[in-house]
């Protein structure tokens, strides 16, 4: 017995708005990730207070193309084959499948596009890892009735599951109902096509939403089990355990605070009903986020059936975040933590915290954990052959990977898999840029769009290949 279990889920992580591109093509509709532009108002736009429902002259929109999967998939599935990948999580464009969202009928091209990825997935022996909302959101229904701010968001997507659920049955088992759906009440355009209006409580209606996303979650899961009970489903959280900057109480307090906020949406999924803080939260601040009780049965009936998370870096609390500096993060900026080294984009390094944090979540949920995002954003300098020696990226996940098996093999954590992020280049959610690279795989691509989009190996490419080839036991 090695340190991780016969059958661990090795691979690598991408998302279909940062990575497909053909944005226009085959029946595809407009979607939220669509009208995301490079530049100074992409927070604005992300945090639906700058409405942008069109695509706009003088905008560098950087996922219409972003690397082209969509023309590249197969050149693509193979490099990920060569580096030995057992699982590959991708998501899938909504748009593609149902181009308004409210569509009558499915668009046939959409479908066989997936159809054809996971097919040359299967033809490796990989297993795909499906997020069903990975951000996505048709504008279409933005327009029509404010996307999750309306029950009738439910309708769509559940129309949408089906489609998907019968379509690929067999073709795949792992499936993720949305992506970190605690992102909404921090950009709730970006993660759910969600504007925020001149007049409304901004408050009430991310949480609204985050509610009908919850409850449809919650429905997916039922009817993922009905038509397959060989599907696994699980959630999805932006992780990250919050430490207090000191032993005072308050500080500790501050950073429990924190880290509820975190597990409120998961606690729903898993546990299945709001904790009782959210209630007595929703309760001060006189919030009626239309909780049924047909709602309630849906939540409690229907738990997932595994947890997963993205994790890139700890946080920490005070209760006095005025004395400290501030740290980046991915959306989460924390104080700063005296203790640590960050990247290039001032993201803390913690391989510990991983640890620490998949014991936090296996303690609370007493489900089996899937990590489907970990990786060190760089700029890659690439020599006249387009290859990398990106030492730099394997220390970050060779210290990630020794603290995972740590948290495994001596604490006891039952963990599925692992896919590191941008397992080939992609552009950034957070900045849209193609510099801040992630991947085993270089693509010749640069921040304004130039570049041939040639696919080269880092050096990472065969480090990987060998961890992957000895099941974790060679760093």
């Amino acid at each position: 017995m090695g340190r991780f279990p016969e059958g661990f889920l090795w691979g690598g992580a991408t998302a279909a708005n940062q990575c497909e591109g053909a944005y226009d093509t085959d029946g595809r509709g407009l979607a939220n990730v669509d009208l995301i532009p490079h530049g100074p108002e992409r927070r604005a736009v992300m945090n639906g207070v700058r409405k942008m429902l069109e695509c706009e002259e003088g905008y560098f929109y950087p996922g219409h193309e972003a690397i082209d999967f969509y023309h590249h998939y197969k050149e693509d599935i193979a490099l990920f084959a060569e580096m030995g990948f057992k699982c590959f999580r991708l998501s899938i464009a909504w748009t593609r499948i149902y181009p308004n969202g409210f569509d009558e009928e499915p668009n046939e091209a959409g479908l066989k596009f997936y159809e054809d990825v996971f097919d040359e997935c299967r033809r490796y022996g990989i297993e795909p890892l499906v997020t069903i909302v990975h951000f996505d959101a048709p504008v279409a229904c933005t327009k029509k009735f404010g996307s999750w701010k309306s029950r009738e968001m439910i309708d769509c997507y559940m129309k949408y599951c089906r489609t998907l659920f019968t379509r690929y049955k067999g073709k795949v088992k792992y499936w993720l109902t949305f992506n970190e759906i605690n992102m909404i009440l921090h950009m709730p355009f970006m993660a759910a096509g969600v504007l925020i209006e001149e007049g409304e409580d901004g408050e009430l209606v991310k949480y609204q939403a985050a509610h009908h996303e919850l409850v449809a979650s919650a429905m997916a899961t039922k009817l993922a089990h009905e038509i397959d009970p060989e599907n696994k489903i699980g959630c999805m959280l932006a992780a990250g355990q919050y430490y207090p900057y000191s032993c005072n109480p308050d500080d500790v307090f501050e950073a429990m605070k924190k880290n509820r906020d975190n597990f409120f949406f998961i606690d729903v999924q898993s546990r299945g009903e709001y904790p009782e803080y959210a209630k007595k939260f929703f309760q001060r601040e006189n919030y009626d986020i239309g909780i049924t009780p047909e709602d309630e049965k849906v939540l409690k009936e229907n738990t997932v059936d595994f947890i997963s998370f993205s994790y890139y870096s700890s946080r920490v609390a005070s209760a006095e975040p005025e004395r400290y500096g501030e740290t980046a993060g991915n959306i989460f900026a924390s104080v700063k933590n005296p203790h640590l080294k960050a990247s290039e984009w001032g993201w803390q390094i913690d391989p510990l915290g991983l640890r620490i944090t998949m014991n936090a979540l296996y303690d609370r949920y007493q489900k089996p954990l899937f990590i489907v995002e970990n990786g060190l954003g760089a700029v890659d300098m690439p020599d006249e052959n387009g290859y990398v020696d990106d030492q730099y990226r394997i220390e970050y996940l060779k210290a990630h990977i020794s603290a995972m098996a740590d948290a495994v093999d001596i604490d006891g954590v039952p963990l599925m898999g692992y896919t590191p992020w941008g397992c080939i280049d992609l552009v950034s959610a957070s900045t849209g840029e193609m510099k801040k690279r992630y991947g085993f795989i270089y693509v010749d691509k640069d921040n304004e769009g130039k570049g041939t989009l040639k696919r080269s190996k880092k050096a990472s490419f065969e480090w990987y290949r060998n961890v992957i080839a000895s099941n974790g036991e060679q760093l």
